[in-house]
């Protein structure tokens, strides 16, 4: 049995089914592939990523804030007590409903759905393996397979005691004691849940410091707030073994730079070091699509080495972002209709969904320096924001770093309460090619948030007004 389409698409992840949307909009005749052993579309973004995450960070943010912040705010309820069976239902039901609203979003585009695997078997040609196995023909092919956990040697996940962020979704009681090996985005956010819900929280990095990625200023307060909160650090550190045992595992510890050696005991174990692109069993060999050394595909503005495939999202290089794979999909889709299409991934935000949130786009401090760039810093504290000190959320601040001679935006940085939200409008100004003035002087309405990046850009120039 074989089918023609003018587009294929292999996952429904952000990547692949934002790029099914797109061509089913622009009047391409569409496919889309997934393999998931749930048969639910959506990647790991909406199944066991993003969605489920923020999920459990929402509830645990409101649990600990109902225990501390309450009376302080005259509100009293008693001690709360925890359900974790209940929260990680929410989780669940959030879940269902936005892979339903994917298989909706294909039914309302006229894009044909495949559950199996996608396996290329030539130019223009994919077999796709489930319940049947089926042969289509495509004038493009479109990889949109997404990542996986990067595991650590010596350190074997069993998803039970040692566990995966899909894993540290689902445990089915608050550890006394958990370990996070990494300290980046996932490992934060995910210890985190845990720490609010009760879990003492221990966070090994192998780096000096954590978010190595992100601004350095605010990397270092970013600490010192998640320290105050409780979370423990041992930076410069790497685990070198795990021993699971009955009741706890046994992990070995020692200074990244070599030294003598320590044992820690942990109830759970969250192996959070990164993610790593997914090709398995696509037929990449098969059909000669090049892959660089750490696996992923390589592309020229989405175009692999073989005529008619493309590829985007994690499995290709670049910011590893579920909206950064759904800007990849519309431009993709767009260059195989015939219309321009590309994404500035100095422009892509980048986001923390701790309490509180930490965002960035652009440029750090650190990144123009080693690039010999002459700029300007306008900073604001949240502690000076009306609506930040009236609501007790101090925490933080805005930074704002622009051209010295022309005063284009080069990077905004946000520790703060909503920092996700906020950063749309730095990232907006970017996109235009905007000045850090045009932030400065544009009304922002009082008392927000948002007045603090307003602030920030207003020091650029040395005006600010409020603190």
């Amino acid at each position: 049995m074989s089918e023609s389409f003018d587009v294929v698409i292999i996952g429904a992840g952000p990547g692949g089914y934002n790029a099914a949307i797109r061509a089913g909009q622009l009047g391409l005749k569409a496919a889309i592939i997934e393999k998931r052993e749930t048969k639910k579309l959506g990647g790991t973004c909406l199944n066991v990523g993003c969605i489920p995450s923020k999920a459990l960070l929402h509830a645990s943010e409101l649990f600990e804030s109902a225990n501390k912040d309450f009376p302080m705010l005259g509100i009293k309820t008693g001690k709360v007590a925890l359900d974790l069976e209940a929260m990680l239902k929410q989780k669940d039901d959030a879940v269902e409903g936005l892979t339903k609203g994917v298989e909706f979003l294909m039914k309302k585009n006229k894009v044909e759905t495949f559950l199996g695997a996608g396996e290329i078997i030539a130019p223009g040609k994919v077999r796709v393996t489930g319940d049947r196995t089926t042969e289509l023909s495509a004038k493009h092919i479109v990889i949109a397979t997404g990542s996986e956990v990067t595991p650590l040697p010596g350190v074997e996940i069993d998803e039970e005691k040692i566990v995966s962020s899909t894993g540290a979704l689902s445990l089915p009681a608050v550890p006394k004691h958990m370990v996070v090996i990494g300290g980046g985005v996932i490992g934060l956010e995910l210890g985190s849940v845990w720490r609010r819900l009760g879990a003492k929280v221990t966070v090994v990095e192998f780096l000096d410091r954590i978010l190595p990625t992100m601004d350095g200023e605010v990397s270092k307060q970013f600490q010192r707030i998640l320290k105050k909160q409780g979370v423990e650090f041992k930076l410069s550190s790497k685990v070198t073994g795990a021993e699971t045992l009955k009741t706890k595992v046994k992990l070995s510890i020692e200074p990244s730079a070599g030294g003598d050696a320590e044992t820690i005991d942990a109830d759970a174990v969250l192996v959070a070091i990164g993610r790593r692109p997914y090709t398995e069993g696509l037929g990449l060999e098969t059909v000669g699509i090049k892959t660089d050394g750490r696996g992923f595909i390589e592309t020229d503005h989405f175009r692999t080495n073989i005529d008619g495939v493309w590829a985007i999202g994690d499995c290709t290089t670049g910011p590893m972002l579920a909206h950064k794979a759904e800007e990849d999909a519309v431009a993709c889709i767009e260059l195989i209709a015939g219309k321009p299409g590309h994404v500035d991934y100095n422009n892509v935000p980048n986001i923390v969904y701790t309490y509180p949130e930490v965002a960035s786009v652009g440029k750090t401090e650190e990144e123009l320096k080693d690039a010999g760039v002459d700029y300007k810093v306008g900073k604001f504290p949240f502690a000076a924001n009306s609506r930040a000190k009236t609501n007790h959320q101090t925490d933080g601040f805005v930074k704002i770093l622009a051209d010295a001679t022309t005063d284009r935006l080069l990077g905004c940085h946000i520790i703060g309460v909503e920092a996700g939200e906020l950063i749309a409008e730095a990232v907006s100004v970017m996109e235009f090619g905007g000045a850090s003035e045009d932030i400065a002087r544009t009304c922002h309405g009082h008392p927000t948030r948002s007045e603090a990046v307003r602030q920030a850009a207003m020091g650029v120039e040395g005006w600010t007004m409020q603190a």
